[in-house]
Parts: structure tokens; sequence; C-alpha cells
């Protein structure tokens, strides 16, 4: 996906994969600015450990709370900064609206999972003015301090670490059951049907149907897989690394053909 863009950008530049412990992050974040790096992502178990380990935090960072792309750019006296950003956010909120049709400003959601990804998705559906926001996770005390942080920012919000009683606009699933075909669906049938949900957004791309999403077509539902968002967050980090609009359909192309091999 990123080298798709960066090829249709002209830009001679190569994105590269590597796997880093994350007793070793600070030593590669500081290997990668020496090495004059344009910038790095990051994904789990680092965004949040990188939030202390870069010489300035962009407002996506600060306000979600997670760096899942760095910039190294030049300041005053030729030394190099590494600033941490968040794309995280944005791109859940416009894969919703792009694949689903769904606004979210009044909308009734379910949000399934309560970890990383998941208070990041909670924090900016809180930010989007949902009228109401159902946390459901497996440790139900993670769901409650989770409904308690949300508050404290958004007061107006209604937030309940409960399933909802009536229908609702969205089911957002943040958790990882689905990655494989045998596992169970991420909520409690008995406590909540999907035939309340409208809407059912899946973060999982790989497998393209999980569980979730096949009982949610099946339900009726509309239903979107996280490809979308994989894309969004990746073509909102190339246009902080280049300061250019991101080659969208090239991007999109690549991943569809990396991930399905279609």
């Amino acid at each position: 996906m990123q080298n798709a863009g960066i090829a249709a950008l002209g830009l001679d530049w190569r994105y590269l994969a590597f796997e880093v412990h994350p007793d070793n992050l600070r030593a590669a974040i500081e290997g990668a600015k020496q090495m004059k790096f344009v910038g790095v992502n990051l994904t789990v178990p680092h965004k949040l450990l990188a939030m202390g380990m870069v010489d300035a935090l962009d407002d996506s960072a600060k306000i979600w709370g997670a760096v899942n792309t760095i910039r190294f750019e030049p300041c005053d006296g030729g030394e190099i900064r590494a600033v941490g950003f968040n794309t995280d956010a944005d791109a859940i909120t416009r894969a919703i609206r792009e694949d689903l049709g769904t606004e979210l400003r009044g909308a009734k959601v379910v949000l399934l999972g309560a970890g990383g990804a998941g208070r990041v998705a909670a924090l900016k559906l809180a930010a989007e003015n949902v009228a109401e926001l159902f946390l459901v996770n497996r440790t139900v005390s993670k769901a409650e301090a989770l409904t308690a942080e949300i508050l404290t920012g958004h007061p107006k919000v209604s937030v309940k670490a409960a399933y909802p009683t009536g229908s609702v606009d969205l089911v957002l699933n943040a958790t990882s059951l689905g990655l494989k075909k045998d596992d169970a669906l991420p909520l409690d049938a008995k406590k909540f049907s999907l035939k309340q949900a409208r809407a059912v957004y899946d973060m999982i791309y790989r497998p393209a149907e999980t569980p979730l999403l096949k009982s949610a077509k099946a339900a009726g539902c509309r239903v979107a897989n996280g490809l979308s968002m994989l894309l969004f967050q990746g073509a909102k980090a190339l246009e902080i690394w280049t300061g250019k609009p991101a080659p969208i359909d090239a991007m999109r192309a690549a991943l569809e053909k990396n991930v399905y091999g279609s």
C-alpha cells in the first residue's frame, strides 16, 4: 500500500517493515532518526510506549493518547526531531461514513472492546457527538474505566458499560475475535441481537468476512470490514510525510491485491 503510494507520487523512497521488541523501541526510533528516515509507522504494542519517546506530539497524538506515525523533521540548529501523530482515530470515522453511510453525530453505537483500538475508537466517537455509546468488554471494569474517561471529556454523551435494550445505528468491533474461523462472536447473543443494529463495522480485515459480519449480514445489517480503516490511516501517514495528497486509488488497489489476492 505505502510503496504503491510512494511510486504514484514519483518519490525515490522505500517503505520497509522491521520487527522491534518493545525494550528496543527507543533505540529504534533514535536509529531511524540518525539514519535520516523520513518517518515510521508503529503498531501494537508500540503506540502507547512511543508517547514518551518522541520529541514532540501533534495534537492528534495528544487527544487520542497514542502514536502510530512519526515524522522526522529538521528544527533550529540543524537538529532532527521526532514528532508523533495519530492517524487511527480519523481513519475509523472516515471508514464508517464512506463504507456504511452512517452519520455518527446523534447515532447510537455499541462498541465491542475497550483495549487500545477500542479506547481510541470510543474517544473519537464521543468527540463526534454520538448520542449514546454502549461499551462492551470482557473485563467489565475496563469498560467502566473507559466510561469514566469519556464522561470527563465529553459529559454530554450518554455512555454506559452495558448492552442497549433497543435498536442502535452501529455496532463496531474493536476486539480480535474473528481473526480465526472458529472464534466466537465478540458479543453475547443472549443479551444483544444483531437484528437490533442497522450497520456493523468490524476492524478485522482478514478474513474479509468474520463470523460477526456473516451473522450481521444474515440479520439484514449493512456491513463492512476494516480494510478501509487500514487504508485511510496509511494514506494520512503518507500525507504527513510527503505534504501531498495521498493517491488513494493506487494504495487501495495494492492493499486489496496484497490482502485478498484480487
